[in-house]
């Protein structure tokens, strides 16, 4: 199921409890996982039978980036869970903080 996410709309997972915010849109239209399953609109009603697939069960953390470098795709987690987060099957990268340069 291809999906358009939009800057600052929020997700949540069907089959964990984690929650993100897209923080860079990707430039088309996704597939965005979690748990090995599409992701819904925060606000949409959660299946009651979802299971986290177990390929994808690497779980995400709170405060945390993550990217798809292929997409453009960063999202904010804003909520933890057992699912690994995924574009397109693909799972996201955690997005490391940038390295200041020293003052020698």
């Amino acid at each position: 199921m291809s999906l358009t996410v939009t800057l600052a709309s929020r997700w949540k997972s069907a089959v964990c409890e984690t929650q993100v915010v897209i923080v860079r849109p990707a430039g088309g239209e996704i597939d965005l996982q979690c748990g090995g399953t599409t992701m819904l609109v925060h606000d949409a009603p959660c299946p009651a039978d979802g299971a986290v697939h177990p390929d994808f069960a690497g779980g995400s953390l709170i405060g945390k980036r993550y990217a798809d470098p292929e997409t453009g795709l960063e999202l904010l987690c804003s909520k933890s869970g057992a699912g690994t987060l995924a574009v397109n099957g693909n799972a996201l990268v955690l997005k490391e903080a940038k390295k200041l340069p020293s003052s020698d």
